[in-house]
């Protein structure tokens, strides 16, 4: 496999994927630059959501597809955001904007909980058409908690929030390089690297 199509119109993880996928020399061609719209995720489950994605951009490209859905599973808030992650306070203005809405209304959610516990959850999913029966389905996750107030400027998303403890900092403090060997991205993608081996 030469080239496949990203099915994710997010900066962030179109970078970290690239980022990842570079040393095995396949093209990683972002759904964007194909012309392809994002599809609706409109399922309860990070893996309906992958596949799907999956599916729309394979369908829509001719390629094999890569997709993951993620998201931040908060223990004190019964697993929200979880799937609803990216738009949990809502789907107005750029990337940036909802990023802030949305670690801001974590914050508030989290305010009266002296549980603070929480992890990054990926599924990521590969098809080598979009009717393959066999999709390569792999997993990870990233334990963390959060902290009282954002802090850093690398990453996206719910980065600056996201604390591990053992090293008293957050995602968003974090090298792009450390972030991407360790984190719930990077493992799933070296597991389906490993079954695709």
């Amino acid at each position: 496999m030469k080239q496949l199509v990203l099915a994710s119109h997010n900066p962030g993880k179109v970078r970290e994927i690239q980022a990842l996928l570079a040393p095995l020399a396949i093209e990683v061609l972002p759904q964007a630059d194909l012309g392809i719209a994002e599809t609706a995720e409109p399922h309860h489950t990070f893996l309906e959501n992958a596949l799907a994605k999956a599916r729309h951009a394979s369908a829509a490209s001719g390629l094999p597809a890569l997709a993951d859905d993620s998201g931040l599973c908060i223990d004190a808030l019964g697993g929200e955001p979880g799937v609803h992650s990216a738009y949990y306070a809502g789907r107005e203005g750029n990337r940036e904007a909802r990023d802030a809405r949305n670690n801001a209304k974590l914050l508030a959610e989290l305010a009266p909980h002296a549980d603070r516990s929480g992890h990054y959850a990926c599924v990521i999913v590969m098809l080598r058409r979009a009717g393959d029966p066999e999709p390569v389905v792999a997993q990870g996750r990233w334990h963390g908690r959060i902290a009282l107030a954002p802090r850093g400027a690398n990453g996206f998303g719910y980065d600056p929030l996201f604390l591990l403890p053992e090293r008293g900092l957050t995602a968003a403090e974090l090298s792009v390089e450390e972030k991407n060997r360790i984190s719930h991205r990077g493992q799933a993608l070296a597991r389906l690297l490993a079954a695709l081996t």
